[in-house]
């Protein structure tokens, strides 16, 4: 099951940076070999992040490059020949569940949790077709490139209504949704603003591309000890009450409600015990 509330980037190009990387408290350290990574760096950056898996797995994510590319299909050679995989692959590019058949295909039984971004009209189209594949773990919306797809600024308002569908998605296939990362490294209030925004829109992640913006990112989505005393407190009424809709708090409290703090409270309890 997908826990992570936050997932830090880092270059695969980089080793000097995955220790600090991963000492900057992301539930997920994932390190790139797409977008980070130039393409004469791209076989380096491969065996640096293999080998970085090998040494030590728990706790690092790959994202490979798109399966339809040829670094890819190289990405994809590579891992099929390790004896260690790492725990999660992101996915770039995904517009049909096919891709993560392919991938399946090749790394078999061993294959890790899969994380495919969103990241066109195309992909979008078929979200749920994506997010439903058995190897999902989560559906993550790649803004930036869907920005430039569309051709504006990678910005809540121009980008809502994609996230939304990616929202509704990852409802129906029972997936966690991840958000894109915030770009504007030195606007802290700007990412808590978009950090709020996107948990009330129902993602339970957030991606960082810094290490100083991991704890703002883990602060917004980790459950508060006042929402889990809340969800606590208002099970214990409702169980009292024999499973019937009841008053608490001055509000009516039945099924649908009773849904949303059984799952603040198997957050929390995932969070604390991953």
């Amino acid at each position: 099951m997908f826990v992570a509330a936050s997932l830090l980037f880092v270059p695969g190009s980089r080793p000097d940076r995955f220790a600090k990387a991963k000492a900057g408290g992301a539930d997920l350290t994932v390190i790139d070999l797409e977008d980070a990574v130039a393409a004469e760096d791209k076989a380096s950056a491969r065996g640096a992040a293999l080998a970085q898996v090998e040494e030590a797995p728990d706790g690092w994510a790959v994202r490979i490059n798109g399966v339809a590319t040829a670094f890819g299909v190289r990405d994809l050679a590579a891992l099929s020949e390790c004896e260690c995989l790492p725990e999660t692959l992101l996915v770039p590019m995904v517009e049909s569940a096919a891709e993560l058949g392919v991938i399946a295909g090749v790394l078999g039984e061993d294959c890790p949790d899969l994380v495919p971004l969103i990241e066109t009209p195309r992909g979008l189209r078929h979200a749920l077709e994506i997010a439903s594949h058995p190897k999902v773990a989560a559906v993550m919306f790649g803004g930036g490139d869907f920005s430039g797809e569309l051709g504006v600024d990678l910005a809540w308002e121009p980008l809502l209504a994609a996230r939304q569908q990616v929202i509704l998605a990852c409802a129906e296939a029972r997936k966690p949704a991840i958000d894109v990362p915030y770009i504007a490294l030195d606007d802290e209030a700007g990412l808590a603003d978009e950090c709020n925004r996107a948990r009330r829109l129902g993602f339970t992640a957030k991606a960082a591309i810094h290490p100083r913006q991991v704890a703002a990112i883990n602060g917004a989505f980790a459950p508060s000890a006042a929402e889990v005393a809340e969800a606590r407190e208002a099970l214990d009424a409702y169980e009292a009450g024999g499973g019937r809709a009841i008053r608490f708090k001055g509000r009516m409290l039945e099924a649908p409600f009773i849904k949303k703090y059984r799952a603040v409270l198997a957050r929390h309890e995932e969070q604390t015990n991953a």
